[in-house]
């Protein structure tokens, strides 16, 4: 179902993520769920993902995993100030203690100048750690191939602050 290089990113995840006794949420927009599709799709993950967040509109960011509103007005919801509230909330709203989120413009349309399609920004979390976040700029390479992408770097983003 999934390229072998996610699978197997997703397959160490859960194995590694077993020993050390790490919960993760993740909170996604672009991807709606491809995420958590991708660790789930491993046999043992239920040991290791407490839940998923799919917050594809401003409503839901606020709703399910209290982006502020103020965030979202000042900044938009693609935008790193945006990430890093969803990778904090998702932990604060469930039994997790790391955290990946994901929100960008997958296309083929809805980029602008200043936010280009293929932009992502994704933040990890986990407690007591600092949060990460990297900006991608996939650019416009096909929605398919952004959203994979983004999978890809979010999984890699987990296992960095797994080891952090």
């Amino acid at each position: 179902m999934w390229p072998k290089d996610i699978e197997d990113a997703a397959r160490g995840i859960v194995a590694d993520f077993t020993e050390r006794q790490l919960m993760i949420a993740t909170a996604e927009s672009c991807t709606a769920g491809l995420i958590a599709g991708a660790i789930t799709e491993i046999s043992g993950s239920s040991s290791v993902f407490d839940r998923g967040f799919v917050t594809y509109s401003n409503e839901a960011k606020r709703e399910m995993i209290g982006v502020a509103n103020a965030t979202l007005k000042a900044h938009g919801a693609v935008s790193r100030e945006t990430a890093l509230e969803m990778a904090q909330g998702a932990i604060g709203n469930s039994g997790a203690n790391i955290s990946v989120a994901v929100t960008g413009i997958a296309g083929p349309g809805g980029g602008t100048e200043e936010k280009p399609v293929g932009l992502v920004h994704l933040a990890a979390a986990r407690t007591g750690h600092p949060t990460i976040h990297r900006e991608m700029r996939y650019g416009d390479i096909g929605r398919s191939a952004v959203r994979l992408a983004t999978v890809r770097t979010a999984l890699e983003m987990l296992i960095e602050i797994a080891r952090g």
